[in-house]
């Protein structure tokens, strides 16, 4: 159209009279472009826009002079129009009514054969454009219909592959969190992780790709599951402190590298060696440090952003995973404890009632046996023998007392840990004339939850008793008190024969008490640590670290 305008300019018939038309074809086509915009069709459409067009075209076309005007190829538009839409047939038919105009047109300015025959000529060229345009538009439209197919399939095939991803991303989340077994979770996380790296599910799995899962096991890695590791990579462990590993843990977020063979640790592992890149993402949550997920491949740029985008969803879950099956295996764990606790207290209990109160009963019955003899030979001296048995029967009342008192304070649910400790004081030197010196800060031990006052008397009870039994201590000092913000320290001190402390830790399994082993898991149930220190001829001393809040346990456990 800006076209015909400039024919118009040149040929000095740029007028109302004359232009009119395509002031209107303008305003059509502007129409229509917003119909376009606005998504919205008319019935024929595309029959209307091709009919206007070549209307309105033939009016201009008449008059600007006919084939003797300067805008006379003017014709061509309704042709591509009809070109564009309905290809050669439509091409062909606007060509054979706009030839029709121009035979009109030329017949009525030319009365000489002659130059009717010349003009005559542009509905031949007027039909060549039909056909031509026609051709070029059924090219230019199958064209069209290849890329629209091409851009569907592609559309199609990058959908089916985000579906495949988000299917083995479900799978991976769904068996991941199905198992509470440690074995089971990180198997599966490195078979779906090779699955979900595939995101043409017409390909078959890389198996290239190298992966394992390193958790921690005291302060060392340890590979806990792998693909194409050898069997010496098998038995690698790693300080996780250098190179890549160590920023890794230390840093807590996911690392990509290619200096693999410079790295201090990861540079030990065989199968890691024909590889050109690795991704190492953390397996932890919180304070919680498990281990890591390494992946890597001989193709130096495979880890893309997309890859590392599953591979961090999967490290994620793993964690997730990970933390489960390990808090399961705690509670586990947990339930064989208490249930070994509970038989260890029966067996105490039992020791307890065997060489206190049954030995007494027994040497009771056994006096009172001599007694009714003696009743009849020497009255006086079986008077004497029923004072004693009547001394021996007090004792055994208060050792029973004390054994009550110890499977259950009740001063300690009432008055709490300071009374409880004073009374377990006073206990110890009735029946067994044992001096006990407690100090508590009272200030500290309120603040205490009552869970943590009935293990650190129980903690106090295990520790006394070994200093009465085994190191034949005449004094026992206690103490409890604040030792900086948020961390309780108690004290249990004897002047007893003392231990070698190495010693008896060396060969402790192959004793028949669990004294020490009882105390150190009771410190464990408070989040404490626990140090003895013990000279032989100068007593023992033991130290418990209590944690009263999360921060204090932190620093406790993991120091700077």
């Amino acid at each position: 159209m800006l076209g015909i305008v400039i024919s118009l300019a040149l040929g000095n018939q740029l007028t109302m009279p004359v232009a009119w038309p395509l002031v209107v074809l303008a305003v059509w086509n502007l129409v229509m472009m917003m119909l376009a915009g606005f998504n919205f069709r008319m019935s024929y459409h595309r029959e209307i826009g091709v009919i206007v067009d070549t209307i309105l075209i033939g009016i201009f076309f008449w008059l600007q002079n006919g084939v003797l005007g300067p805008a006379s190829w003017s014709v061509l538009l309704p042709i591509l129009t009809a070109a564009m839409y309905f290809e050669i047939f439509g091409a062909l038919g606007v060509a054979v009514v706009l030839a029709g105009y121009e035979i009109v047109s030329v017949y009525l300015q030319f009365p000489d054969n002659r130059s009717r025959l010349t003009y005559g000529l542009a509905t031949l060229s007027t039909m060549a454009a039909g056909l031509l345009f026609g051709v070029l538009g059924r090219q230019l439209f199958d064209q069209l219909r290849k890329m629209r197919l091409t851009r569907i399939t592609e559309e199609e095939r990058r959908r089916a592959v985000e579906n495949e991803r988000l299917r083995a991303i479900y799978e991976l989340t769904s068996t991941l969190t199905a198992t509470l077994s440690y074995k089971r979770v990180l198997d599966s996380a490195l078979d779906l992780s090779v699955n979900a790296l595939n995101f043409n599910p017409d390909e078959r799995p890389d198996d290239n790709l190298v992966s394992a899962v390193m958790l921690f096991v005291g302060n060392e890695l340890i590979t806990k599951s792998a693909r194409r590791f050898t069997s010496a990579d098998m038995r690698v462990s790693l300080p996780g402190a250098e190179g890549v590993v160590g920023k890794v843990l230390n840093d807590g977020e996911p690392v990509l590298t290619q200096n693999i063979a410079s790295d201090p640790e990861l540079g030990r592992i065989i199968a890691l060696r024909t590889c050109a890149s690795v991704y190492c993402f953390p397996l932890r949550s919180g304070f919680n440090v498990y281990g890591v997920l390494l992946f890597a491949h001989p193709t130096p740029n495979f880890f893309t952003e997309e890859r590392r985008d599953v591979l961090d969803i999967i490290g994620r879950q793993a964690v997730i995973a990970v933390q489960n099956a390990r808090l399961y295996q705690d509670l586990v764990e947990e339930k064989e404890r208490m249930v070994e606790v509970h038989e260890e207290a029966r067996k105490k209990l039992a020791r307890d009632l065997h060489d206190g109160p049954t030995q007494s009963v027994s040497a009771m019955a056994m006096r009172l046996n001599l007694t009714r003899r003696m009743l009849e030979r020497d009255p006086k001296a079986a008077a004497d023998e029923i004072v004693k048995i009547e001394e021996l029967a007090h004792r055994t009342t208060k050792e029973i007392r004390h054994m009550l008192f110890t499977l259950r304070p009740l001063v300690l649910e009432s008055q709490g840990l300071s009374a409880a400790l004073i009374s377990m004081a006073e206990k110890m030197r009735e029946t067994f004339s044992q001096n006990m010196i407690v100090n508590v800060d009272e200030r500290l031990a309120q603040q205490l939850e009552m869970g943590k006052q009935g293990v650190i008397f129980y903690i106090v009870e295990e520790a006394v008793n070994n200093a009465r039994k085994h190191a034949r201590a005449s004094n026992v000092w206690v103490t409890l008190r604040s030792l900086e913000a948020g961390l309780a320290l108690l004290e249990i001190r004897d002047d007893g024969i003392g231990f070698d402390v190495k010693s008896i830790a060396k060969s402790y399994d192959k004793r028949g008490s669990l004294g020490m082993v009882n105390l150190r898991e009771r410190t464990e149930l408070v989040n404490g640590l626990m140090n003895i220190d013990s000279v032989l001829g100068k007593g023992t001393k033991i130290q418990v670290y209590i944690p009263l809040t999360e921060e204090a346990t932190d620093r406790l456990h993991h120091p700077k």
